[in-house]
């Protein structure tokens, strides 16, 4: 291995630890925010409303996080993203602390923006490698949160009632400092300069039309669609089956873990086989998913159901992110990953707002089953983007 290739992996750990340090405050997130929103709003289908702004914020900071990294760069967009978390997770912790709902909501503004600069931590990744190396490049970084997967769900168990009577103000605290970290690892982090404008600008409506684009948009807008819909709502139904804080907060520990483990192997996987047919497996790993929750309602149903999901949201996603990078020029991928990343979170937004509706509504069970279609019209894409490259690959052949 020569210098540049040792200095290429280098800086993919270093996106590693900055993804992993960015998403534990998230992961944490997701095991309070349907509890907190439940307490301050005192309505049930508001519950899950504080992740419905968060994630409604990933989705409008994709377009400025786009603007930031062309014009300045991958750093100083990460380090934008770092602050913005910082402050969300202060924004909560005043909420908590007064008692205030719409505080709260306003700090899920912030912690949004932040986790929506911060998934182009896989984006740079792929701009990093070497094309051998891209697939597994990607897929390493997406493992990084593996660590707030452990980390978050902890801190919540260890940390929910350390200030009483304000439950969860330690954890946010707590959560403020992760970013800081962050911003250390970023500080002697080399990343690539900002893109060379093109000379005319970048028609978008080309790149969306093109059928790899399509196939990667909507199987990674399902994937998070999915997971996040079932992911939301899991807190709160466990609160409704009599399962303490310390219950759900590791049942989605679990879930964490499953969603970023198999990064270390999905690069690896996605060599072997290809893209599809991981993303393929992922969607049928989603589908189990459903098929335990609605069998039963013990502690045991929730964990495997949940681990499935987030295998198989693994699967999908990081088949989806390779999958994108092959339907852009060099120029086009700034709009590129930006257009696909308003796709992604303006549906894991929707699922976010739906989520506590359709609980309060129709349950747990319809919640659950309402995934299926989305994930069969996603393998229906899949399989006529191939048939469309195969038809391509021979007319030019």
């Amino acid at each position: 291995m020569d210098a540049a290739e040792r200095a290429m992996r280098a800086t993919v750990w270093r996106l590693f630890f900055c993804q992993a340090l960015m998403q534990g405050a998230v992961v944490g997130q997701v095991a309070m925010a349907p509890l907190v929103g439940h307490s301050l709003s005192g309505d049930a289908t508001l519950a899950t409303l504080p992740m419905a702004v968060q994630m409604t914020a990933v989705m409008a900071a994709s377009i400025p996080a786009g603007i930031l990294f062309a014009r300045l760069g991958r750093k100083a967009g990460f380090v934008a993203g770092a602050l913005a978390s910082i402050a969300g997770s202060l924004l909560f912790a005043a909420g908590v602390y007064l008692g205030d709902f719409l505080v709260y909501c306003l700090g899920a503004v912030f912690a949004g923006a932040g986790f929506g600069i911060a998934q182009h931590y896989r984006f740079a990744a792929s701009e990093v490698a070497s094309p051998a190396y891209r697939a597994r490049a990607i897929s390493l970084v997406m493992a990084g949160p593996i660590l707030s997967a452990l980390l978050g769900p902890e801190l919540v168990k260890q940390t929910h009632d350390l200030l009483l009577p304000w439950l969860f103000l330690a954890t946010y605290l707590l959560l403020a400092v992760l970013p800081l970290i962050c911003l250390l690892l970023l500080a002697g982090t080399r990343l690539p300069p900002p893109p060379p404008r093109p000379k005319q600008p970048v028609p978008l409506g080309p790149i969306l039309a093109r059928p790899a684009f399509v196939a990667a948009a909507v199987a990674g807008l399902v994937a998070y669609g999915a997971m996040n819909l079932i992911m939301t709502a899991t807190p709160l139904e466990m609160m409704l089956c009599g399962f303490s804080v310390s219950a759900s907060a590791a049942v989605i520990q679990w879930h964490a873990v499953a969603m970023f483990a198999p990064g270390f192997v999905t690069g690896r996987l996605i060599q072997r086989f290809g893209m599809r047919p991981v993303m393929i497996a992922g969607a049928v790993l989603t589908a189990a998913c459903a098929a335990v929750t609605v069998a039963g309602s013990s502690y045991w149903h929730f964990v495997v159901g949940l681990v499935l999901l987030g295998v198989g949201w693994n699967f999908m996603f990081v088949g989806a992110t390779a999958l994108l990078a092959t339907a852009h020029a060099p120029e086009e991928r700034i709009k590129a990953q930006t257009a696909n990343d308003v796709i992604v979170f303006g549906t894991v937004a929707c699922t976010a707002f739906l989520s506590g509706y359709l609980h309060a509504a129709f349950g747990w069970q319809v919640l659950n089953l309402a995934i299926l279609p989305t994930l069969a019209a996603a393998a229906a894409l899949l399989f006529w983007q191939a048939r469309h490259g195969a038809k391509t690959a021979r007319a030019t052949g």
